[in-house]
């Protein structure tokens, strides 16, 4: 039997809606300085004559696509239709690969051109070479503030841009010291130039990647399907993950899972999705939507967990003042022993709090039945343990060999 749970589409929008405008501030921000940045430097290259200038103004203006394409995430990712019921995210990868093809088409105009000699250094200014030591700080100083309100606002997209600025400074350097080299005699111009032209072929490169990635629907990379079966296999009332899959689309992740539950009460496994969602919204950035189709758990064998009073193997009169508890593996269908361990009890000296301590402890080894001398029906770690599809029984077995007797019984 299957269940798709048709209210697990939780949305970001309201978190978002109460930081976007700050984010959106900074944003537009960073666009203004990237061609405030860019007008500067085609300025000052023609002013000079300096081809290492024009290829750093060509180079920021990918600094200026992507905060273009920053602002155009944070505008359209609450544009949802009825055409378009999964947003229009992927425009921005269209633009992407656009632009990709146009730094293509630039850096090889630059190479060309620095590589046939055919162009002639102008003389420099001090003030020219005081300017582009100014145009070295600003983006650096600026990327520092917007890591820093990127991760104050948890915002990844911030956070990356300003990272970026930071980035930039090398090829700032460069032209700077080229500059300078020319000043002194040194040709070093159209050097620089084809340096610079090298990271622009390498940015637009990376652009082009990622944006056909998305736009071809490829998946998201290993690591990220394994944090999120990661993040699903931490709620105890998953019994298997039987499939991940997720996509990006724009800047934004698309997750679909098919799991396993240990509870028949829908109500109940409803809540079990839901807290699986929001694990993955809180853990991973950039989430626009996760559905969770549950199946019941169907298994060959059962886990039993009982407290002990000590390693010899006496069953414990009280569930969290137990020193050990043991975990029994038993095959249903050969009516066998499959596996046998006994685990210490952490939380066994906590003064307060410590039955649910120690029901929270025991869920992480995934137990089916929890035996015990006293009922646990009516208290604390009892409804812990139906929460999370747990059975909780009585037993009447003074030591585990006897337990196990029963069990194989």
């Amino acid at each position: 039997m299957h269940y798709e749970d048709p209210m697990s589409e939780t949305c970001r929008y309201e978190d978002d809606q109460s930081r976007a405008p700050s984010i959106l501030r900074i944003a537009v921000y960073s666009l203004l300085l990237n061609i405030c940045l860019v007008t500067s430097k085609f300025v000052l290259s023609n002013l000079a004559g300096s081809l290492a200038l024009r290829a750093d103004a060509v180079h920021s203006l990918v600094d200026v696509f992507a905060s273009m394409a920053l602002i155009l995430g944070l505008v359209i990712s609450s544009r949802k239709s009825k055409n378009f019921p999964y947003g229009l995210y992927k425009v921005e990868n269209i633009v992407s690969v656009v632009i990709s093809l146009l730094l293509f088409l630039t850096a090889y105009e630059l190479a060309l051109e620095a590589l046939e000699g055919g162009h002639a250094a102008g003389g420099y200014y001090g003030w020219i070479l005081l300017a582009a030591g100014l145009l070295i700080m600003l983006p650096f100083l600026f990327g520092r503030y917007e890591v820093r309100i990127g991760k104050m606002a948890n915002s990844p997209s911030l956070i990356a841009d300003g990272s970026q600025f930071k980035a930039d400074v090398l090829t700032s350097s460069l032209v700077f010291l080229a500059l300078l080299g020319q000043q002194l005699g040194y040709p070093l111009d159209k050097y620089a130039a084809i340096i610079i032209t090298i990271f622009i072929t390498k940015a637009g490169w990376q652009i082009l990647v990622s944006g056909m990635r998305v736009l071809l629907d490829a998946s998201v990379s290993a690591e990220t399907l394994e944090k999120i079966r990661s993040l699903i296999r931490e709620e105890p009332a998953v019994g298997t993950v039987k499939e991940v899959i997720a996509r990006n689309s724009g800047r934004y992740l698309f997750v679909e899972a098919v799991v396993t539950l240990r509870l028949t009460d829908l109500k109940r496994a409803h809540l079990a999705s839901q807290r699986i969602e929001e694990k993955i919204r809180e853990e991973m950035p950039n989430v626009d939507r996760v559905i969770v189709h549950y199946e019941p758990l169907s298994r060959s064998w059962l886990r039993y967990a009982v407290p002990l009073a000590g390693p010899e193997g006496k069953v414990g009169e009280h569930f969290g003042e137990s020193p050990y508890f043991a975990l029994i593996d038993i095959d249903l269908k050969q009516r066998k022993l499959q596996g046998q361990t006994v685990v210490a009890n952490p939380d066994k000296d906590l003064p307060k709090g410590r039955g649910l301590k120690v029901a929270a402890f025991l869920l992480g080894y995934k137990p089916d039945v929890v035996l015990t001398k006293e009922d646990l029906a009516e208290k604390g770690p009892g409804y812990v343990f139906a929460e999370a599809g747990v059975e909780t029984e009585i037993t009447e077995a003074e030591d585990l060999d006897q337990l196990i007797c029963d069990l194989l019984a």
